[in-house]
């Protein structure tokens, strides 16, 4: 019986010691056999609002092997929460899921240094202060004209290029949870939000999201928040996809505005993206009214060069067009002279004819009598 109870207390401390064991108690769901590729380095997009916090872009498991779901700002559940990441540990030969969770401290994450304040350890990208969460801008890329609840703390920036996705295992971080960490994982947590949910769900159906695809560089590398504007790792907003509106950071500061963090991965500001404000646009000429029509940004060389023929007999008919509305109110002037000066003539001519009838008739001269002499006039 005594040996019994030596037994389960062993088997006791090693489930407290082994943060595996603990991770997976948690919230450990999805299993793989292989590790997952190295973490893409990437540019964090500029903050879009206030209160706002960072989710790391992490890879999750799919169908068809890893896809990498994109870094992106998102509004916590709750004011005082912060996000602890999900990661992926060895255990038992294979490598385990440890989902993500939202709670008052951050718990284990398996030592992944994903950056941009989780170094590995906790977060210093920021803290909550009286119910309002402050930026630290030394790792944080925040608009500082815009948000003003900054602060620089340099003491958090981890200088190492270690890009590894998972803990333990061959080639895994050798991290293990601290006394703090692990009250952490005891404490109430609440899942990801539908809003997280919902990002994991567009990228899973994205397919160049695919490691398969996209060998470890996906071309979304990160979002200034869930469904809008896509970052490349350079920080620079691709063209948009068909039927995918043009991504265009209406919000982000001039560069020198921002302040950026002395981190392993610089922070630079997004340009300005393909399309948005410069999409290719071709103008109808239509005698009625002109009509703007918005076409792709990549047209073959030769149809502007087909469509100007057809242009310049656009616009002579159009000239005509206006000659001949010119010309008609000139006739019509014409026509209306006339008839006045016809008008006028009639009345002149019905005077004239009046007056000749009116003149008195000539009498003929009295004849002489018998004996009598002619007058003289």
């Amino acid at each position: 019986m005594k040996r019994i109870w030596i037994i389960l207390a062993l088997s006791l401390g090693f489930f407290v010691l082994s943060p595996a064991l603990v991770s997976a108690q948690v919230s450990v769901s999805i299993y793989a056999s292989l590790p997952p590729p190295p973490l893409p380095v990437y540019v964090q997009p500029a903050c879009p609002y206030d209160g706002y916090l960072w989710n790391p872009g992490y890879w999750a498991w799919g169908d068809d092997g890893y896809f990498w779901v994109p870094g992106v700002w998102v509004l916590p559940p709750q004011p005082g929460y912060l996000w602890t990441p999900p990661y992926w540990g060895f255990m038992g030969g294979r490598y385990g899921y440890y989902s993500g969770y939202w709670g008052v401290h951050v718990g284990f994450y398996g030592g992944v240094n994903y950056g941009y304040g989780y170094g590995g350890s906790g977060y210093g990208g920021g803290r909550w202060d009286g119910g309002r969460f402050r930026y630290n801008t030394a790792v944080v890329n925040v608009n500082t004209t815009v948000i003003h609840n900054t602060y620089v703390d340099r003491t958090v920036i981890v200088n190492n290029n270690t890009r590894t996705s998972f803990n333990g295992g061959s080639g895994g971080l050798s991290a293990r949870p601290t006394a703090q960490q692990q009250a952490a994982v005891r404490e109430r947590h609440i899942p990801p939000t539908s809003v997280q949910t919902s990002h994991i769900q567009v990228a899973r159906q994205d397919r160049s999201s695919f490691a398969s695809a996209n060998h470890g560089t996906p071309p979304t590398a990160a979002m200034n928040k869930p469904g809008g504007n896509r970052f490349d790792p350079q920080g620079h907003a691709p063209a948009a996809r068909a039927g995918t509106p043009a991504a265009n950071n209406n919000r982000a500061a001039p560069a020198a505005a921002v302040s950026r963090p002395a981190n392993n991965r610089a922070v630079t500001q997004p340009a300005p993206a393909v399309g948005s404000d410069n999409t290719h646009r071709a103008t109808n000429p239509n005698p009625n009214g002109a009509t703007t029509h918005t076409q792709p940004a990549h047209q073959p060389g030769n149809s502007a060069q087909r469509t100007q023929p057809q242009q310049q007999r656009v616009q002579q008919q159009h000239v005509q067009a206006q000659q001949r509305t010119q010309q008609q109110p000139q006739q019509h002037v014409q026509q209306q002279q006339h008839a006045q000066q016809q008008q006028r003539v009639q009345p002149q001519q019905q005077r004239v004819q009046p007056q000749q009838h009116a003149q008195p008739q000539q009498r003929p001269a009295p004849q002489a009598r018998e004996g009598e002499r002619p007058r003289e006039r």
